[in-house]
């Protein structure tokens, strides 16, 4: 990896770890608001936003994994493990 590819990683795992701590917030809301017997709607908001930003992390780890690792990879002739690595991503969905 280059210079500019760590700069660009270093970057992206500050705002997930900002992210991280957004949603940390947000599921100790839909904790505390479970335990307080709160409506259900608004709880489920709660949930949803969590699920929301669990997902943009989702995406941000994966543009960086693509412009980073899996180009290594591929350039290093390991086509076939990143394809099956990607694939292994999406049996989770």
């Amino acid at each position: 990896m280059g210079r500019l590819d760590m700069v660009h990683i270093k970057n992206n795992k500050h705002r997930i770890l900002h992210r991280l701590k957004i949603v940390k917030g947000h599921l100790q809301k839909v904790y505390d608001m479970i335990e307080a017997d709160q409506y259900c709607i608004d709880v489920l908001h709660h949930s949803l936003a969590v699920q929301k930003a669990l997902k943009q992390i989702d995406m941000l780890m994966m543009e960086d994994h693509l412009n980073t690792c899996a180009i290594h990879q591929i350039k290093e002739g390991k086509e076939k493990k990143t394809v099956q690595e990607l694939i292994g991503i999406y049996k989770f969905k």
